[in-house]
């Protein structure tokens, strides 16, 4: 079976002046299946949160290949990225990343308007999924972190993606709340057979995942240490 995430060789270079400078990325590779709950476990600056955008298709590798779905995302060209996000990848941040402007409710809708499949019963669906029923017509300033960031996981959800990326989904929350997300969010993606990676610096998220790969360095090994015991 053809792996939903390939990534060849990729290597990612940042310029400064003109010359080249560092690499997050020194050929990475991985392969992903369909289904799977993925940690991508490593210290800050070792090139996960890069590793996440190119498989976004928001950042372009210097050299290597990304493949989603078993297309190249380089051949897709940038109106293909940009469809393929909206239609079949679904974000999670560490800092929630709502408009505040918008309720809880609206919030999760505006992920389905920009598909163009306005839906408002699969939004309430969603959001009472995720623990908010009652909880729609308020504003991101008045739920907790923990609340905010469930509605961040009904709107990446709502879609019903293929894909879910989540750059440090519990960075912002206390121990308990973290885990009480990550449990959320891990189980309704088996649930619903959605891939989910999650990239992290801390081994409590890992214990939530199927499987973890850490990266160091700009290169991706397969982790085989018990979770608890990851440093």
């Amino acid at each position: 079976m053809q792996p939903i995430i390939r990534v060849v060789d990729v290597w990612k270079e940042y310029s400064k002046d003109g010359q080249n400078g560092s690499a997050a990325l020194r050929g990475a590779n991985l392969e992903i299946a369909a289904g799977e709950v993925v940690a991508i476990y490593g210290k800050s600056g070792s090139g996960k949160t890069t590793l996440l955008n190119l498989l976004a298709g928001l950042d372009r590798p210097t050299n290597g290949r990304v493949e989603v779905e078993g297309q190249d995302l380089e051949s897709l060209g940038e109106e293909g990225r940009t469809h393929l996000r909206r239609e079949r990848l679904g974000f999670v941040f560490q800092f929630f990343n709502l408009l505040p402007t918008l309720t809880a409710f609206e919030n999760v809708f505006l992920s389905l308007e920009l598909t163009g499949k306005p839906n408002p019963v699969a939004a309430h669906r969603a959001l009472q999924a995720v623990g908010l029923e009652g909880k729609e017509g308020r504003f991101p300033h008045e739920l907790s972190g923990g609340e905010q960031q469930r509605v961040a996981i009904a709107r990446a959800l709502v879609k019903e993606p293929a894909i879910i990326l989540a750059d440090e989904p519990t960075g912002n929350l206390d121990t308990r709340t973290g885990d009480q997300v990550l449990d959320l969010l891990a189980s309704h993606c088996r649930r619903f057979g959605t891939t989910l990676i999650v990239a992290t610096h801390s081994p409590l998220t890992c214990q939530f995942t199927d499987r973890v790969l850490r990266m160091m360095d700009g290169l991706v090994t397969e982790e085989k240490t018990a979770p608890e015991k990851l440093s």
